[in-house]
């Protein structure tokens, strides 16, 4: 059953991205459009440390350059071929993501836990969320989330507690971390790129977000938790009766092989940390030790060479919709560079904003990219979309970069659990049986938790100049 629903699910969702397309080409034409009306301007640029920094007082007016109406579609290559770098990095990524799936190391360790916590149910709140939660931090689990609340739902019901307690576990588990993005390459690897930040810079005050939020959602879901428990009246079943006993898989058994792949995927990241500090590592060489982990994944959990490679292009394909998203993103920026308006918006922005305390212009930040994410769901697309413009006016109104990139992760991290552009969100959803509407009514307490958390932060990262530039 669960099989079917998501099937269909992921149709609607596909659906739902092709929005996001539409929308971002319909900028694209816009943008082209506007170099026709608006005035072009240009700020002076130079080179210091490997950055590229506008000099504030340079900007001057200069002849108008409108992009043609063949070059709104040539733009979309350029754009492409522009984002090739983050593209590929997400995709290769992604794909030795799908090979540690292919393994069955992940499942078999989320089933044993749940095994040995049965009969403990509020001891499995806190233990399952702190395992989705590091997912969402360290690989930005989002798409295979809808795996396991297949798993996790029902089994929620069964201890008689309800359904919507066995998506919380995994949904916000994994929301927290992928929006404290400790070491997720696919939003703040993505953004600090873009910024020519070093990578995984800063990494002291995410893993204190990390926690912040992490015991907040803990909290939240266990709260309700209990009430349910006590009163089992305010139980909501979605799809599941109380006799779904969870269909645990008979040959999922946490084995040898499973702790040595599970203990191979957290060296990864101690290699990662390592060559990043040490030896500057940017997203090439991430995206070739994922690879290079990846295969070994494979290999230990005996998967013959051909399987590798399908289960590489398996999680490929699951992100290649995020993936086109960076290229479309690249465009609309292609065009409003050829037609010199980027400088003139960068300028506006910074005339406009320069009135205000930078810690009111990076909680503005925060909030824009908080609505932005309703149109483009991709948090990768969004860097994509948001950083060449949020990094150099950062620059210009006197916050660092790297707050500017904390204030996007934070307002991507928060929309996912609420918006409804969101594929993700509503597949989940689906299988858990749990109305959208029913939802929003529950989490969005959650969410104004949340807002106030990034706001904080946000306020200490301008208070410290959170770096290191």
């Amino acid at each position: 059953m669960h099989h079917e629903q998501t099937k269909g699910i992921i149709k609607s969702k596909r659906a739902l991205n092709i929005n996001a397309f539409v929308l971002l080409f319909c900028i694209i034409v816009i943008g082209a459009i506007l170099t026709y009306f608006l005035p072009a301007g240009e700020y002076e640029r130079i080179e210091e440390n490997g950055r590229t920094l506008v000099v504030p007082d340079s900007f001057q007016y200069t002849e108008s350059s409108p992009v043609g109406f063949l070059d709104i579609f040539n733009n979309i290559h350029i754009g492409m071929v522009n984002g090739a770098g983050i593209i590929f990095f997400v995709l290769i990524v992604g794909g030795a993501f799908g090979i540690l799936k292919a393994t069955g190391a992940l499942d078999a360790f989320i089933i044993s836990i749940t095994k040995k916590l049965g009969n403990r149910e509020l001891l499995l709140i806190p233990v399952l969320m702190f395992f989705f939660a590091v997912a969402g931090a360290l690989m930005g689990l989002a798409e295979e989330t809808i795996v396991y609340i297949a798993i996790i739902a029902p089994l929620a019901v069964s201890l008689k507690l309800d359904a919507i307690v066995g998506y919380a576990i995994v949904s916000l588990g994994a929301g927290v971390g992928f929006m404290a993005a400790v070491l997720n390459p696919f939003n703040i690897g993505v953004a600090q790129s873009i910024a020519e930040l070093p990578t995984f810079s800063g990494i002291g005050l995410r893993i204190a977000l990390f926690f912040v939020l992490y015991f907040a959602a803990v909290l939240y879901v266990y709260r309700y938790a209990k009430k349910v428990k006590a009163n089992p009246n305010l139980r909501f079943l979605g799809h599941f009766t109380n006799e779904d006993q969870v269909k645990i898989k008979a040959d999922a058994i946490l084995t040898f092989r499973h702790k040595i792949i599970l203990t191979l995927f957290l060296l990864n990241f101690v290699v990662l940390i390592f060559g990043v500090i040490k030896y500057g590592w940017y997203i090439t060489e991430i995206a070739g030790l994922f690879l290079l982990f990846g295969i070994i994944f494979g290999i230990v959990g005996n998967l013959s060479a051909s399987q590798i490679a399908d289960s590489f292009i398996d999680g490929a394909k699951e992100l290649i919709g995020g993936a086109l998203i960076i290229g479309f993103a690249q465009a609309i920026l292609v065009v409003i560079q050829d037609g010199k308006l980027i400088d003139t918006i960068l300028y506006s922005a910074s005339t406009l904003l320069s009135q205000l305390s930078p810690f009111f212009n990076v909680i503005g930040m925060f909030f824009l990219q908080l609505f932005l994410n309703f149109l483009v769901p991709s948090g990768s697309g969004q860097a994509a979309l948001t950083m060449p413009i949020m990094a150099p006016l950062a620059d210009l109104v006197g916050i660092t970069r790297q707050t500017a990139v904390l204030a996007y992760q934070l307002g991507d991290g928060i929309s996912n659990s609420l918006f409804p552009t969101s594929g993700v969100l509503l597949a989940g959803l689906a299988v858990a049986g749990i109305p959208f509407t029913k939802w929003i009514k529950w989490v969005l307490p959650f969410i104004f938790i949340q807002i106030i958390i990034s706001i904080i932060f946000l306020i200490i990262a301008q208070a410290i100049q959170y770096g290191p530039f």
